[in-house]
């Protein structure tokens, strides 16, 4: 039952007594003065509007926030708690806001700090790289698996090794320590903390996924406030959770086919990754969409140049200005598995997809037409999604290539100085590299050949045809890599050249169980899971992330920070507040 009321909100003349009132946004959130955000109030009972007194600074919410669409729910989801909101709201004067509320003899109160952008901004351009589980190990991998090492000193730098401001970032939740891609990226992206699995909105009590306080994202108040261009891509699907929080709202991040829908609202100018059957209509084979909406045609429609192969994507006309690129009806496929183990299947179906090198040139060569500039967004989503299975070089193998993306990224800086570049990962993983595994040293038992300490040496890895990336995986000599958390597994010491770790099965107690396909494998090692047996792979870690910067506007970024602290960033450098439209 909802009614709406624009008469004032008093105080009842009754005792304060225990804290009830939910307020979204949260206590120590930090807006940018014209950021929109969803002013909610939840209330433990049903109370009556005459009984409820909402204050910020001390004056009325509708004489700060707004009074035209004031809704008050008596019963929030036909339960017996009501709820109050203004919706797309914002606060225009910077300063710090005390929001105080009263019903039936109950109070809470919450802080904000609202901040003005500079006058003047800094940078025209900003691309933002997030490694999706991007750790330090990672890192280290990637260097020497690309570049080498020789008597304690590597051989080259990756591009990120050269970036000269660092920092490093918080990732946890609001209802968790840990935290997932979702919540991570919507902080980046919004400026707000938020829960696990959430894009863009604060979780609050309602049933209904897309009905939850929203926060303004980064895509939104770059179309909404200025003429730039916003660019997306990713190699997983566009509607998975970094790409999605660009421009999304939602409970859930599964909701991926309604996610589509908020692309199409916010059109993004350029869409490069997979997930294509949450484009297509029900009708298609393959399509995972519940309806007949058709948005491959609607972007068409609007003026996008389609394409959905590398040919494709390489061979676009210069002056395309709209650009959508869809290489899977999933997730994009590993380098690895691409572009080394062409016979094992994986790709037969996808057989020219681009790598994100390739998708990163050619959204810097559509953006970098517009005269105001643009904001690019690239995601290396298969870091992430290989470290989960323990998969660590294909985690790694998509680390060089996010850092070769970087590469491409500061070569166009060179010639465009007003470009801020930002690198970080949205959480980390347990992964850390300890030495060597040496099949040359005797014994059958391949635990007895990691070597640690003075026994590792070095890997034997080349890189001969000098493309960056070591010319085969299964070396005598290769790196030790383990991961600190796990469920019940095989630990074969190996490189897996047949398809990407599957370490645990579902038995018929619905419990996951090592994954009995690698038992016989010569010298396999039977690791009893930490975990619980409900998890199937290794799960994020805690850690802090590192974040590197270089350009204008990156002298803000220093020690620690918080992921939702970088929103501010970006837009200071942007000068948003003054943007003309």
């Amino acid at each position: 039952m909802k009614r709406r009321y624009l008469f004032p909100f008093v105080l009842a003349a009754l005792p304060l007594s225990a804290v009830a009132q939910t307020i979204y946004p949260i206590d120590r959130a930090t807006m940018m003065a014209d950021g929109k955000f969803d002013f909610k109030v939840e209330f433990d009972e049903i109370v009556s509007p005459d009984q409820v007194s909402i204050l910020i600074n001390g004056n009325d919410f509708k004489d700060v926030l707004g009074s035209s669409n004031v809704e008050f729910i008596e019963k929030e989801d036909g339960k017996d708690v009501s709820a109050l909101w203004l919706r797309n709201v914002s606060l225009q004067a910077a300063g710090d806001y005390k929001v105080e509320t009263k019903a039936n003899g109950k109070e809470s109160a919450v802080n904000w700090t609202v901040y003005q952008t500079p006058d003047v901004a800094k940078a025209k351009n900003v691309i933002f790289f997030l490694g999706d589980g991007l750790s330090v190990a990672h890192r280290t991998g990637a260097r020497i698996l690309s570049k080498g090492v020789t008597e304690g000193k590597a051989n080259g730098l990756l591009a990120m090794d050269s970036m000269p401001v660092t920092g490093f970032i918080g990732t946890s939740s609001t209802d968790a320590i840990t935290a997932d891609s979702a919540n991570t990226m919507s902080a980046y992206m919004t400026g707000h903390k938020s829960a696990i699995n959430a894009l863009g909105v604060y979780v609050s009590r309602s049933d209904d996924n897309l009905n939850h306080p929203k926060q303004e994202t980064l895509g939104e108040v770059i179309k909404r406030k200025t003429n730039k261009s916003v660019g997306i891509v990713t190699d997983s699907e566009i509607q998975d959770a970094t790409p999605a929080a660009v421009v999304a709202h939602t409970r859930r991040r599964a909701d991926k086919d309604k996610i589509t829908g908020m692309l199409f609202e916010v059109k993004p100018d350029v869409i490069l990754g997979g997930g294509s059957a949450y484009f297509l209509p029900q009708s298609v084979p393959g399509s995972k969409r519940k309806d007949e909406l058709n948005y491959v045609e609607m972007f068409k429609n609007d003026g996008y140049k389609l394409v959905t192969s590398n040919s494709e994507l390489t061979s676009i006309p210069q002056d395309t200005k709209q650009l959508l690129g869809l290489f899977h009806t999933g997730n994009m496929d590993t380098v690895l598995d691409r572009r080394f183990l062409t016979d094992n299947g994986v790709s037969k179906k996808f057989p020219d997809q681009p790598d994100l090198t390739s998708m990163t040139q050619t959204a810097l060569d559509v953006l970098s037409q517009n005269p105001d500039g643009f904001v690019l967004v690239v995601e290396s989503s298969l870091i992430d999604k290989a470290s989960h299975p323990l998969d660590w070089e294909r985690a790694i193998m998509s680390t060089i290539m996010f850092d070769q993306s970087i590469d491409i990224a500061k070569k166009f800086a060179e010639t465009h100085p007003d470009t801020l570049i930002i690198v970080t990962g949205d959480h980390t993983h347990g992964i850390s590299l300890i030495g060597t595994v040496d099949d040359d040293k005797p014994g059958d038992q391949m635990r007895e050949k990691v070597g640690v300490y003075a026994a590792a040496g070095y890997p034997n890895y080349e890189d001969k045809n000098g493309d960056g990336y070591p010319d085969k995986l299964d070396v005598s000599k290769r790196l030790a890599v383990f991961f600190n958390n796990y469920p019940d597994y095989y630990e074969t010491f190996r490189p897996k050249l047949d398809g990407q770790f599957v370490p645990a099965l579902k038995n018929e107690k619905d419990e996951y169980v090592a994954n009995e396909a690698y038992k016989n494998i010569p010298g396999a090692v039977l690791r009893t899971g930490i975990l619980p047996k409900s998890e199937s792979t290794g799960v994020h870690a805690i850690d802090d992330i590192v974040i590197q910067a270089q350009g204008p506007g990156s002298e803000a970024i220093k020690g620690y920070m918080e992921n939702s602290d970088i929103f501010k960033v970006i837009v200071d450098s942007l000068a948003i507040n003054n943007a003309q439209k």
